[in-house]
């Protein structure tokens, strides 16, 4: 299969262009050894049957000798080896050179080291592929762009229809899907991901034996409150309702999930343009991938013919993950907006450099007012929190978006960007 060119090859190439070693993490399935090997010169793979055994006696006895190999070199599973670290750590104090070695894992959160290696081995985080990393989107739009020259938006015009949206959020952004050739069993990745998360995963994350039955009423009943602001007594009380299950034992298998990056909440913006009890603060509830809700959930396309409602959850879903992945070399975070008035942004995406957009997301076109006349509130509300507060103003957006499945994008005469998600690109 040919490789898919990623927005993480870039970032890859600056990291180790910066610092000696880079750590790349992320959930199993999205690419991460693959993108790493376009950049390695030579690779040890703990996870070869072949060779494990010989590779982690060495590991364990003299792991120095397995850094002897052109650079970078790659550790792929690093973590089933933990003494590599300690020695890739010693190794870039010697020899003072950037971009010596990569190392992977999707469960590297847990393991314990020696030393943390700071400011010589610099992490990254990979995410599903992007609707543009994988040809769905036509990228005629660039985030980047967007927020240096917002003036320069003429307009666009998507080619990504409802049906293929639809496939996209059921299929998700997994790799493996794209050397299959039939769409059915595309579909299947996300299933079986599923599948190996509850059954195998959530046990060998940290060697603790967890029952599959629980883990997946787990995901279940997040999936069906993902991008909501259920709190966690909900979801615990859902699956409480069919499944015996302690409160400590269910904050275990979320924190699981955690390591293991499925679970990838999404904190709340809590600017000063209100009191602080009008404002949510709790997470809103996400997946990594919409994809994984689909499959725990148990439904397929068809399903969305007669639920729109859920289907504009996992849509907003999928927009997340993708902003993430197009502002990964701007260090973009994800966070939201939502107050006991009623009013809210769906996302809010903070740039490291303190320019931010306000999101709104909006699958059809029915609701795009709606979403316009929030962005623009809160804009009001930061400008008449500035007239009372001058000493220590607040940012005002950079970008007001909506964020649409729709066919066309424009300006607006209030100054709010639609965008469909089928348009963008890094």
């Amino acid at each position: 299969m040919e490789y898919k060119t990623r927005i993480a090859d870039e970032f890859l190439k600056d990291k180790l262009d910066t610092f000696g070693a880079v750590l790349i993490i992320g959930p199993k399935g999205c690419g991460k050894t693959t993108t790493a090997k376009q950049q390695a010169k030579s690779i040890i793979e703990f996870q070869d049957e072949t060779r494990r055994d010989q590779y982690l006696i060495t590991a364990r006895d003299a792991p120095e000798m397995l850094l002897i190999g052109d650079k970078p070199r790659l550790f792929d599973e690093w973590q089933d080896a933990p003494k590599i670290w300690g020695s890739v750590r010693k190794s870039v104090d010697d020899e003072q050179k950037t971009g010596l070695y990569i190392l992977t894992g999707s469960t590297s959160k847990n393991i314990q080291v020696a030393h943390t290696g700071t400011m010589r081995i610099s992490s990254m985080k990979m995410y599903p592929l992007s609707l543009y990393e994988s040809g769905e989107s036509n990228g005629t739009v660039s985030l980047l762009e967007l927020f240096n020259n917002p003036n320069s938006f003429k307009g666009c015009i998507s080619n990504l229809t409802l049906e293929k949206l639809i496939f996209a959020i059921c299929r998700g952004g997994w790799p493996s899907c794209f050397k299959i050739g039939n769409s059915r069993n595309k579909l299947s990745v996300a299933d079986d991901l599923v599948y190996q998360i509850c059954n195998n995963d959530i046990s060998s994350v940290d060697n603790v034996r967890r029952n599959p039955k629980l883990a997946n009423a787990i995901l279940k009943s997040y999936s069906r409150n993902i991008c909501t602001l259920s709190d966690y007594k909900t979801i615990y009380q859902d699956v409480k309702a069919t499944n015996e299950m302690s409160d400590r034992s269910f904050s275990e298998y979320i924190e699981a999930l955690e390591k293991l990056y499925v679970i990838e909440d999404v904190d709340a913006w809590c600017p000063a343009i209100r009191s602080k009890t009008s404002i949510r603060s709790s997470k809103k509830r996400n997946l990594i991938d919409p994809s994984i809700a689909v499959a725990s959930l148990g439904i397929s396309p068809e399903y969305f013919n007669t639920d729109f409602k859920t289907l504009g959850f996992l849509f907003e879903s999928l927009c997340i993950r993708d902003l993430k992945v197009y502002s990964s070399k701007m260090r973009g975070e994800m966070s939201y907006y939502h107050d006991r008035y009623g009013l809210e942004a769906d996302g809010v995406l903070h740039l490291k450099d303190g320019r931010y957009a306000l999101l709104e997301f909006k699958l059809g076109s029915s609701e795009i007012d709606d979403g316009a006349r929030h962005l623009c509130e809160i804009e009001r509300l930061i400008k008449e929190y500035n007239n009372k507060e001058k000493q220590v103003p607040l940012r005002l957006p950079d970008l007001k978006m909506v964020i649409t499945g729709t066919e066309y994008g424009y300006k607006r005469e209030d100054g709010v960007l639609v965008i469909p998600i089928g348009c963008l690109k890094d």
